[in-house]
């Protein structure tokens, strides 16, 4: 599933398009791409309207046309956005395409777990602005991820890294990244966590967030080979610190990639 630097590397893909207007709109009704979305209103109200800015939050994305159009995209499982010739036609897996003179946006979803919103007025919807707030912003601090780690004492650690009202855009991958840069087992309890282990999770958090959406989202480059990413799912792969063999087991229904040399299952009183 494309986590926050990749959904901000295809966020920016429509941004070759600012400025421009659409012309006219195609989407495939009745794929599950759109429920609960007024397919008629984005029809209607899309034409006419210039791409005026586009922004990311967590694993979603916000594309704003005229002054008070609001598209909304999340890409799902496989979803991915790309930019075609004025002249394309839509595959079976073209979601929504949005012409404009020079380009065809393509919003394409294979597996059909992504999903389009879209709403008309002058400020944001809430759909938007109640994503939590962004892992480098102020309001991701220390002692909100104490107070949330609180109150999941019972629950993995992993798990509880996946929960996007705290975490947005945190996916598989980079949970593992910043579980194994922080030296913590994913299925210790969430309650278990010392001090300094709660420090080290939120400041591994904050980095591995602003490096992928500077390696991934900007750049578009392969994550260093002193990264966990490139070698969890290697066959024999190995910690790139230690040189241990890695291990992989399923944690909360998502296969998980640790070190056992570096990640200890320890319990609160063993801490």
């Amino acid at each position: 599933m494309p986590e926050l630097g990749e959904v901000d590397f295809f966020r920016r893909k429509w941004d070759v398009a600012l400025g421009e207007r659409v012309d006219r709109v195609t989407l495939k009704a009745g794929a599950r791409t759109f429920k609960g979305t007024d397919l008629a209103a984005i029809e209607g109200s899309l034409p006419g309207r210039a791409l005026r800015s586009s922004e990311a939050a967590g694993k979603q994305m916000l594309f704003r046309f005229g002054t008070d159009g609001w598209l909304g995209l999340h890409l799902g499982m496989s979803g991915n956005l790309g930019v075609r010739p004025p002249d394309f036609k839509p595959g079976a897996h073209d979601k929504l395409v949005l012409y404009t003179t020079k380009h065809a946006l393509v919003y394409n979803d294979p597996r059909m777990f992504g999903r389009v919103r879209f709403a008309v007025g002058p400020k944001a919807p809430l759909w938007w602005s109640s994503i939590a707030p962004s892992l480098a912003s102020k309001e991701f601090s220390q002692k909100a991820v104490a107070a949330f780690l609180h109150r999941r004492s019972r629950t993995a650690v992993k798990s509880v890294l996946l929960m996007q009202e705290r975490f947005p855009g945190i996916g598989n991958w980079m949970a593992d990244e910043i579980l194994w840069r922080a030296a913590i087992h994913p299925l210790r309890l969430a309650g278990s966590l010392e001090s300094s282990e709660i420090e080290a999770l939120w400041r591994e958090c904050r980095w591995v967030a602003r490096q992928a959406l500077k390696i991934i989202g900007v750049e578009h480059r392969k994550l260093p080979a002193t990264w966990l990413f490139p070698h969890r799912w290697r066959e024999g792969g190995r910690d790139p610190r230690t040189g241990t063999l890695l291990r992989r087991e399923q944690v909360g229904g998502r296969t998980t990639c640790w070190s056992p040399a570096r990640q200890k299952l320890r319990t609160a009183r063993q801490s």
